[in-house]
């Protein structure tokens, strides 16, 4: 049998995987220095100012946390003059700082792993957590210098950030956030997108992969089928995150593994008040029939192992592995799993 890892590996690459992936159990989420400067908020925290200067609330029964955006608490109060509001948070760390990170990654077993240095938000995300939504894509119309300048500026951040994550704890895949649509649709438009991201991605996602890093899986929980061109070009393997509304049964013909698409598995179809074993079942066993084990992996749609409420990331994952077992005659997955702490 497979590990986990090399099970994803023939997934993506459109092998011989022995079985469905089963969401995040081949991925190792892992830390680096600036997380513990600006930690991630835990559920019930509210109007939490991070390191750039944006406050976040993570309120019970929400997936993840979220800005701000009252009046008195957006960053950027004058567009024009972004350069007063916006300043970068230090990225100098001490070696004892790197090497507590490293122990972590060192812990992992790398046969049956993937040790993925985790980065959020991204640089859309980051625009709008600074300016506010509405207030940012008004400017990426009407301030198309100024949001070209602070682009760059973020853009540089995240290279120096790269920097000390390939330099210091090598990870060999990248799971980077940056949420670019809705349910429906794409925040910006196709071209307007690569006007202000291709090429700052290419950069980024371009650092890591000639600085040892074999995959990037971009979360996206949302719609952006427009944009999985871009994706590919960016060097992008997996769309992690995507809402079946993208119709990935015809992205996966379309971009012929070109790149994988994990997901499909939303919340609203079984991470709700009165969920079921019965219900996570019956989806799992839809989306996996639906869009098979070659450049896809069946996994919750939010940005990590876990879910809104307790118990029914596990459902699904126990679902996938009564499947695998009625399929492929996989006994005993544990065996190829490493232990997941769940974070989400």
């Amino acid at each position: 049998m497979l590990t986990a890892k090399q099970n994803m590996i023939e997934c993506m690459k459109g092998g011989n995987p022995d079985r469905f992936v089963n969401q995040y159990e081949a991925i190792a989420l892992l830390y680096h220095p600036f997380m513990f400067a600006s930690p991630l908020l835990q559920k019930g925290m509210e109007n939490v100012k991070n390191a750039w200067g944006v406050t976040n609330t993570f309120p019970e029964g929400t997936p993840g946390s979220f800005p701000v955006h009252t009046p008195d608490k957006i960053v950027v109060q004058d567009i024009e003059h972004w350069k007063d509001y916006v300043h970068a948070p230090s990225l100098d760390f001490s070696q004892e700082q790197w090497d507590q990170c490293k122990a972590m990654y060192d812990a992992v077993d790398g046969e049956k792993a993937f040790k993925a240095a985790f980065v959020a938000p991204g640089l859309f995300e980051q625009s709008h957590h600074l300016c506010e939504m509405v207030r940012a894509l008004t400017y990426y119309i009407e301030y198309e210098d100024e949001m070209h300048d602070m682009i760059k500026y973020l853009t540089e951040w995240e290279l120096k950030l790269a920097e000390g994550i390939c330099s210091h704890l090598h990870p060999d895949m990248l799971f980077h956030h940056d949420d670019w649509g809705g349910h429906d649709s794409t925040f910006l438009s196709p071209g307007m997108f690569e006007e202000f991201f291709l090429e700052p991605y290419k950069e980024i996602y371009g650092y890591y992969k000639s600085h040892g890093v074999q995959y990037v899986v971009h979360h996206s929980d949302s719609y952006a089928a427009t944009l999985v061109p871009d994706m590919i070009e960016m060097g992008i393997d997996v769309f992690q995150g995507c809402m079946e509304t993208n119709k990935v049964d015809e992205l996966l013909v379309k971009y012929e593994g070109k790149i994988s698409f994990m997901g499909c598995i939303e919340n609203a179809d079984v991470d709700f008040e009165d969920w079921t074993d019965e219900n996570c079942e019956k989806v799992v066993r839809r989306v996996c029939d639906k869009y098979g084990m070659k450049h896809f992996i069946p996994c919750i749609a939010q940005g990590g192992p876990g879910s809104v409420y307790p118990g029914v990331y596990m459902s699904l994952t126990n679902a996938i592995d009564k499947l695998n077992k009625e399929k492929f005659g996989i006994e005993d997955p544990d065996s190829a799993r490493i232990p997941i702490n769940i974070m989400f």
